[in-house]
């Protein structure tokens, strides 16, 4: 029976929303705080994102890879033919475009 108690306990905390949510920042694993980190980014076209929105092109997430390349291409006006659609290998050229670009700018 207090098993049951401490589970109910436990049921009701996290409906109510008590227990510590991750940060919106980019690179979050939950993308509910990821993406609104990169729409901020691509908002206030914040150029020290730049490395961190590459890095989420290599996402599992397509919604992420969608959001992260919009916002490098209204930051930068750069797309390097990166396709968010495209599997792993064919987005390599273009992630490796992107990295040779983040190394020029250095």
């Amino acid at each position: 029976m207090a098993i049951c108690r401490g589970a109910l306990v436990l049921a009701c905390l996290a409906a109510c929303g008590c227990f510590p949510h991750e940060s919106q920042f980019i690179g979050a694993v939950d993308p509910v705080n990821n993406i609104p980190a990169i729409q901020k980014a691509a908002e206030t076209r914040d150029t020290k994102s730049v490395p961190a929105l590459v890095g989420q092109l290599n996402s599992d997430d397509p919604a992420v890879r969608l959001y992260a390349i919009q916002a490098l291409q209204r930051i930068t006006g750069k797309t390097f033919d990166y396709h968010f659609y495209d599997e792993v290998d064919e987005r390599r050229p273009a992630i490796a475009r992107w990295q040779a670009y983040l190394k020029e700018r250095k």
